[in-house]
């Protein structure tokens, strides 16, 4: 059955890849499975991560970049990750609705994504709904995160170019922003610049990154103005896209960040799996008995993963 379902992805058929990508969120193991056949058939997408502040127009921004490649006849998939709630584990999942435009769009595939409690303003099923979407044949991935800010640095390691997007009032922070993010992005957008004082918030932003970011003779990331909510300055932005592609093509950039989205993978397949093997090998009252120990501080957080490091290698 997994051999006829990677068949029908590897076509495109939409219905079987949302079928995986709900398995796949459900950590059901038959997905995970097709996942693996289709895995040969990945690689080829060009994969743009879109990050910033809530907020800051990124949902509309993956939108109107969405319409932009369409009209260049490139096929799209988006991914976009919404919070989830820590009381009730549901998601509003209101990207799909600021991107309703493009629902009807046989080239244009959306899936939102709940990050269920993972950190760095991903969801921990983003990078297996990338390959699906891959295995699809889309050109084009976009990635849109969560919105939490700073945190935001893991998008950077999954996806070939990253975006950052900030709005006209975003001065003040320009001036807190650790090293991190602006090391790590390769294009800042200034969304809503019909508003006073994108051109200033511009200006120093260059200023910032040509001091801290840019090496002497180096690429000084772009920064391109924007208003979403009619389309003006996307185009330039994927072309700026486009730019830092070549870029990374002539430089081995490009093959150097595939090898850095395959360690992320492999770290993130790991930590699953001992979180799988620590859940099926260490009994419920093993456990609860250890958190009270930790609670009493009869032992500490590292001699409590070792004892059960200890009882998982016991042989059976």
């Amino acid at each position: 059955m997994s051999v006829e379902l990677v068949d029908r992805i590897v076509a495109g058929d939409v219905r079987s890849a949302a079928r995986l990508m709900r398995g796949i969120e459900d950590g059901d193991a038959g997905a995970f499975e097709t996942l693996e056949k289709l895995y040969p058939h990945t690689g080829r997408a060009y994969i743009v991560g879109v990050t910033g502040a809530p907020g800051s127009g990124k949902s509309t921004l993956v939108g109107a970049l969405t319409s932009v490649l369409r009209q260049k006849r490139m096929t799209v998939g988006v991914v976009a990750i919404d919070p989830t709630s820590p009381l009730t584990g549901g998601a509003i999942l209101g990207d799909r609705v600021r991107m309703q435009q493009h629902c009807t769009d046989e080239g244009v595939f959306i899936r939102s994504v709940a990050t269920r409690g993972w950190l760095g303003g991903l969801a921990r099923a983003a990078a297996a709904i990338i390959h699906v979407m891959d295995a699809m044949g889309k050109d084009i991935v976009l990635v849109e995160t969560v919105g939490i800010g700073q945190q935001e640095v893991d998008v950077t390691r999954l996806a070939c170019t990253s975006i950052f997007v900030l709005t006209a009032d975003s001065g003040d922070a320009i001036q807190m922003m650790k090293a991190g993010i602006l090391e790590m992005a390769d294009i800042f957008v200034i969304n809503k610049a019909d508003l006073d004082g994108a051109l200033l918030v511009k200006k120093e932003l260059q200023a910032t990154l040509t001091m801290n970011v840019c090496p002497a003779g180096g690429r000084l990331p772009p920064v391109v103005l924007t208003e979403a909510v009619n389309g003006r300055g996307v185009e330039e932005l994927v072309e700026e896209v486009w730019r830092h592609r070549q870029s990374l093509s002539s430089d081995g950039g490009l093959q150097k960040r595939k090898h850095e989205r395959a360690r992320l993978e492999l770290t993130e397949a790991v930590e699953s799996s001992l979180r799988e093997l620590v859940s099926l090998g260490v009994d419920g009252t093993s456990q609860d008995e250890l958190v009270e120990d930790l609670v009493q501080r009869r032992i500490s957080p590292r001699a409590a993963a070792s004892h059960i490091i200890a009882q998982l290698m016991k042989p059976r």
